[in-house]
């Protein structure tokens, strides 16, 4: 199979499962990519992949407007197909005939012959009459599209609009092995054009997304990816030098990371309940030179721990001495980062919701006990639902006696009760919330 061709059945297979089956697109494109030996074919399959799922609410009307007859239920194939290939002559503006050629071939790889040409015609009438604008809300559904409307009326089509375009990517430079400029000259160096946020000190913004592995000293642990608004994290904090530190939702663990980047002197505990992320937090911790190699094991210098544990069942493995600080980056429903991981408007429901609000707030009362008095808990999310980032710092403060927002400043977004939101592409970052509360002594 010619390389271009498997591109796109790869494409297809992985928007078949997203958008047919209720798979999540990261683990199947983490299954599809080793399967490409050139780096220049995983990118194209990643932006294929990317570009259809923001583009669907655009090109699927349009296809069913040409079809003949409604597609069966079988022809789930054959749709990720066309959206691939609507992806392509769209947004990423490939080579028509490249595009064309390559997408009809995958057609009959995936054992489809008898539709080649009906994937020819839609796409050849896709090149021709290309594609109406549509209002980017239509591609969230209709409860969380109200939710947004409701509870963001001014800037709700602003959210919908920078949701469906592709996000910069952020890196976060390890200033324990590089000044943020000399790795600035790095880039420039390799021809790519970075930006500074004023209130990042260790950011560098690429409106011009490139492959991790074209960025200078990435496996070296120089640099690692990570949105601007979660970095954000480490200022609305703000833990003492030398602090005891539980990060209680730690994966992949670039917020612990960073702390242990600013602070080697960090006591830091990192906790995620899922064991299959566990690796991912060590791994990121390694190659940012604040966690020992894998024959020391983890946290062998007994300063930085990293475990397989419930954070809302602390009897379980808190050892009885108080933290400092604590952050709780806690589960959600991820609304804020739709740009990053769009196939959340495919799966999210409106009953996951409910479910959410419960763990967040089992998880605040599950940690706050082990905050020492004076000490700071940050809870964050990269939602941009009220119910759980605002309402649910509200209700918390209500029930408890002890807990006191402490006000962080207009750099963190716009005021949303005790915290503060940042939206969806405001100053190029993704959608998130901080809450600080200090536990009064």
């Amino acid at each position: 199979m010619a390389p271009g061709v498997q591109v796109r059945v790869l494409a297809a297979q992985v928007l078949d499962a997203v958008v047919h089956r209720g798979r999540s697109l990261k683990s199947e494109l983490a299954g599809a990519l080793p399967r490409l030996s050139d780096t220049r074919d995983r990118a194209l399959l990643e932006a294929i992949a990317f570009t259809a799922l923001r583009g669907r609410y655009r090109y699927l009307p349009a296809l069913h407007g040409w079809l003949q007859k409604p597609p069966g239920a079988q022809d789930g194939p054959l749709m990720a197909l066309l959206l691939a290939g609507c992806a392509q002559l769209d947004a990423l503006h490939l080579p028509a005939h490249a595009a064309l050629d390559a997408t009809v071939e995958a057609a009959r790889a995936l054992g489809r012959p008898h539709q080649a040409g009906l994937v020819n015609a839609l796409l050849r009438r896709a090149q021709r009459e290309g594609f109406p604008p549509a209002d980017p809300a239509a591609a969230w559904p209709d409860w969380l599209r109200r939710r947004v409307e409701a509870a963001w009326p001014v800037h709700a089509a602003a959210v919908f609009a920078a949701s469906a375009q592709p996000a910069p990517l952020w890196l976060r430079v390890n200033r324990r092995r590089i000044a943020r400029d000399a790795y600035r000259v790095r880039l420039e160096e390799a021809s790519i054009a970075s930006a500074v946020d004023p209130r990042l000190d260790d950011a560098l913004r690429l409106d011009a997304p490139v492959p991790v592995a074209a960025l200078p000293g990435f496996d070296e642990g120089l640099v690692a990816v990570q949105d601007g608004s979660a970095q954000q994290a480490l200022a609305a904090l703000a833990a003492e030098p030398g602090a005891r530190v539980l990060d209680a939702c730690a994966a992949p663990g670039g917020k612990a990371a960073h702390l242990l980047e600013h602070d080697p002197a960090l006591e830091l505990l990192a906790l995620d309940v899922d064991p299959r992320r566990l690796p991912r937090i060590e791994d990121n911790l390694r190659r940012s030179g604040v966690l020992g190699s894998d024959t020391d094991g983890p946290g062998a210098d007994g300063r930085v721990q990293v475990r397989v544990a419930d954070a809302t069942m602390p009897a379980l493995w808190w050892d009885g001495f108080s933290f400092d600080a604590i952050l709780l980056d806690a589960p959600c429903s991820a609304t804020g980062v739709v740009r990053r991981q769009p196939d959340i408007l495919l799966h999210r429901r409106e009953e996951d919701l409910a479910a959410l609000v419960q763990a967040q707030a089992r998880l605040l009362d599950a940690v706050w006990p082990l905050l020492r008095p004076g000490g700071v808990l940050l809870y964050a999310t990269c939602s941009i639902l009220p119910d759980e980032n605002a309402r649910q710092v509200d209700a918390f403060l209500a029930r408890t006696a002890d807990a006191v927002a402490s006000p962080l400043g207009e750099a963190f977004g716009h005021a949303a009760g005790a915290g503060r939101q940042r939206l969806p592409g405001e100053d190029g970052m993704d959608g998130f919330f901080y809450a600080r509360l200090r536990k009064s002594d």
